[in-house]
This record gives C-alpha cells, sequence and structure tokens, in this order.
C-alpha cells in the first residue's frame, strides 16, 4: 500500500510523566511478540535514544527540526521506517513545548510534520476531572495535531482510574488506552534531567524486563497498534537538490578515525558516524578509560558523555592521556563536543577534587551543581579553524554542568561567537589549538553540512604528511 508507514508519537503535557518508561515498554512488548519497532526520539536527547535502542533491538534516530529541518527530518525518517513496521515517536517535553511562544520545533509539529497519531501519556497524580480539561486544551489548541487516545500514569487506584476514564471519555471523546498505577522503587535513576545511560545502568536487562512487564499487564497494545495503522499515508520527500557525497582523494587507503567511545563518552548520533564512514572514513572505536594509548589513527572524534562520573579512572589512565596529548601536539586532527572538550582540558574539578586531564588545551574545568548550559544553540563561525568556513552559522544544542575556571587565552582561540546559547564563556565557544577544535555544543551531521567532509578531509592530509614525513626519514 503506498505510503503504508504505521507510526505513532507518544506525548505528554510536560517531561517527566513516564512517556520514556512506556514508550520502552511498547517497544519490547512488541519486539517480544515478533513485531519489528523502528525507534525514533524527537529532539537532541542521546540518553533515552539509548535506551529506546536496547529495547527494540536496532539503532534509535533522532528527529529534530531544528537541526536537521523539516526536509531532512522527512528524509530521515523514510531513510529508517520499513513499510508495515511500526514507527514508534518518543516526544520530548510537553507536547507543544518548542524554543517560543508559538512552540517551534515542538512534538506537536512533529507529529503533523509526520501526519503521525499521537498518544498523550497523563501524570495522574494528585488530579482528577482536570486531567480531561488539560487533555481539552490540546485538542482545542491545534486541531491539526491528531490526538486519538489516552494513556493513564500514576493512577492511586481503581476508583481514582474510574473517574479519570469517564471524565476523559465525555469530555475528550478519547480512549484510555492504558492505566498504570503509582509504583515505587523504579529502576531507572535519573542524572540531571534524564535517565542514567544505560552504559552506566548496573541491571539494563532487568529494567527493559520489568518495563516490557508494565506494558503487557497494564497497556492495550493490540490497540495502540491498530492506531499506528491508521495514520494518514505519508509520501516520502522528493530526494532532488545538492549531491552530499564527497569522496576525498585517497592517499594510501581509506582514512583512519578514531571514535572515543566508553562508558565515560557515549553521545554519538547514528548519523554522524554513519556520515563519515560514508565518506570513506575507517572507525576505530578507542575506550580513554581502558586502552593504553591512542592508536595510530588519522584524526580522533571525542563525543559528549559523563567524564566527571570517570574523572578518576580517565585521570589515572596517564599512559593514554600521554599518547593523545603528544599526537595533538605533532598535528593530529581532533573534534571534541561538550564531555570531549573537558577531557582535553587541562584538569577536571568534581566535588572539590580536582583530576589531571590531557593537557591539550590550556583550560581548566569545574562542575557546577545546576546547568550552565541547556538548549538549541546558534554559532556564527568568526574565526578560522580546522573544520569550518568563517561566516557560515552551525546549529547545535548544550547541555552541561561544568564551567571554565580559567583560560590561557594567549595559547588558544575562539572559533564561535555565540548568537544562541551559552557555550565556553557566554559569548564564544569553539576552542582551538594546533587542529582541534573543542565545544560545548552538539552538532547533527544531517543539518551541518560539510561537518564529515571537513573531518574526513583533515584525516586525509594528515596522513598524508605522516606518509610522507616517514618517506623522508
Amino acid at each position: 500500500m503506498t505510503g503504508y508507514y504505521p507510526r505513532l508519537v507518544v506525548a505528554a503535557l510536560r517531561g517527566g510523566a513516564g512517556k520514556t518508561t512506556l514508550s520502552l515498554g511498547m517497544a519490547g512488548a512488541w519486539k517480544k511478540r515478533g513485531r519489528r519497532v523502528a525507534p525514533f526520539k524527537k529532539g537532541p536527547d542521546y540518553i533515552d535514544a539509548a535506551w529506546l535502542s536496547m529495547a527494540a533491538g536496532q539503532a534509535c534516530h533522532n528527529l529534530d527540526t531544528f537541526l536537521m529541518g523539516r526536509q531532512q527530518v522527512l528524509l530521515s525518517f523514510f531513510q529508517k521506517a520499513t513499510p508495515g513496521s511500526l514507527s514508534l515517536v518518543e516526544g520530548s517535553r510537553g507536547l507543544f513545548d518548542g524554543m517560543d511562544v508559538e512552540g517551534s520545533h515542538s512534538t506537536a509539529e512533529l507529529a503533523k510534520l509526520l501526519r503521525a497519531p499521537v498518544v498523550l501519556v497523563i501524570d495522574c497524580d494528585k488530579v482528577t476531572r482536570t486531567a480531561a480539561a488539560m487533555i481539552l486544551g490540546c485538542q482545542q489548541l491545534d486541531p491539526d495535531v491528531e490526538i486519538k487516545g489516552v494513556i493513564l500514569n500514576r493512577v492511586a487506584g481503581s476508583r481514582h482510574e474510574k473517574i479519570l476514564q469517564i471524565s476523559i471519555e465525555q469530555s475528550c471523546n478519547l480512549p484510555i488506552l492504558g492505566a498504570v498505577p503509582r509504583m515505587e522503587d523504579l529502576p531507572f535513576p535519573e542524572r540531571h534531567l534524564g535517565l542514567t545511560p544505560p552504559q552506566e545502568h548496573s541491571g539494563v536487562q532487568r529494567a527493559l524486563e520489568w518495563v516490557l512487564e508494565i506494558a503487557e499487564k497494564y497497556l492495550d497494545l493490540d490497540r495502540l497498534w491498530e492506531i499506528s495503522e491508521e495514520a494518514s499515508p505519508l509520501l516520502p520527500p522528493s530526494a532532488e537538490g545538492k549531491d552530499r557525497t564527497h569522496r576525498p582523494k585517497k592517499i594510501a587507503g581509506p582514512p583512519t578515525i578514531g571514535v572515543v567511545k566508553d562508558s565515560a563518552f557515549q553521545f554519538y548520533y547514528p548519523e554522524n558516524l554513519q556520515a563519515l564512514s560514508d565518506r570513506g572514513a575507517q572507525l576505530v572505536e578507542v575506550s580513554a578509560v581502558q586502552a593504553g594509548e591512542l592508536p595510530p589513527v588519522d584524526a580522533l572524534y571525542i563525543g559528549g558523555g559523563f567524564p566527571e562520573t570517570h574523572a578518576q579512572p580517565l585521570a589515572e589512565n596517564v599512559s593514554f592521556r600521554n599518547s593523545l596529548r603528544e599526537a595533538i601536539e605533532n598535528g593530529l586532527p581532533v573534534y571534541a563536543e561538550c564531555g570531549g572538550l573537558m577531557y582535553l582540558g587541562e584538569s577536571l574539578t568534581v566535588n572539590g577534587r580536582s583530576y589531571p586531564m590531557v593537557g591539550a588545551l590550556p583550560v581548566a574545568f569545574r562542575m557546577e551543581k545546576r546547568p550552565q548550559g541547556h538548549g538549541y544553540t546558534l554559532l556564527e563561525v568568526e574565526k578560522e579553524n580546522p573544520f569550518f568556513e568563517v561566516g557560515i552559522i552551525l546549529k547545535g544544542h548544550e547541555f552541561h554542568y561544568s564551567r571554565i575556571l580559567w583560560l590561557r587565552e594567549g595559547e588558544a582561540h575562539f572559533a564561535y561567537r555565540v548568537k544562541r546559547g551559552v557555550g565556553i564563556d557566554g559569548t564564544r565557544d569553539g576552542l582551538c589549538r594546533k587542529n582541534v577544535l573543542a565545544t560545548y555544543s552538539h552538532l547533527h551531521a544531517l543539518g551541518t553540512e560539510g561537518w564529515a567532509d571537513a573531518l574526513v578531509d583533515k584525516a586525509m592530509l594528515y596522513r598524508a604528511h605522516e606518509i610522507a614525513t616517514l618517506a623522508a626519514v
């Protein structure tokens, strides 16, 4: 059937209402039944996406109209969705919460773009008929959003459930697709504003089994699947336009790009890694926690993560830190984001204790109790750097509890002027030294034309230089 892509958006009235837990349960329960689920996460969230990947048994991809643009979101969706299987999209924050008063780039706008039915997860703690009023408000605020049902969460008991059900069905004409009781001791501890990453969770499989059991016991999984199949036909957009494929001139084989990926550094969009592979790079995973030294690579990509929870083992791995610093001094191209930026500095202070880091950048960081930067960013490239042309605008996002303690500016410079966001010092971001560009902002390859090309090209130039140096010896 043309345009037959079953899909469902799981949304809520606010963050923390339980949509992640229930989305994980749905994905796991359907997988157990032998049904294929393609998971998606609205927005720039890495951690929920990692959990969804594990629950569904396949990679979760982010859909973000700010970072990627509407056309690229649609193209990405169709590349990952499979006709006949269910595309499960977990929303972010409240249904209409976006960047501004118009709700730009909200879950609601994404649902309309995908022409996807929406199921609302309602936190029912200490509320009865007022829940119907809130849902009715969502229906009337934008009738083009196809709200098709409600899941009640944190229900106090059968009487509470009955009042909620009658109120919502009578006032909103929506079916109740599940009622989950209030529970204590959930197996999903939180850190900062979200779940603890599965890479640091001590009982991943038990947690996933728990949410699967919750979904099977309390949700109408058959009706939820049927609603996804009732989604309006959706046709793939035209992929006409500039061909972004970029093939660098090969010099003695494909370039090798190291990706620092371990329990400390884990925040990578699958599309970013795929973009590097598509351009001919061979990716090699490297652990900053366990590897004795940096292996031979032509460039290095250090993503975000939680170096603060691994500060001691990172500091104790002196041989790796020294080998990385030496490679940077010799001109190794390095692109680093957030946690990677912190790791490349001279020290990281956590709970009053200072831990030595790589020392490739003349800056020190300290963890704070509250977020120092949180949200989408706009960055203007205003100075020379290894990867981007001066004058372009980059769209990203930042989320960090760290801030700089000190910076020796004479030994490095900033590449970016911050037009939206916080960056490193409130007005600047993108710290550069040698062939290193390190920033608090995370970029998405599908919305940042030229990033993957530049990193691969730099890797090839570095390889050519190394070959020439060896030949001259």
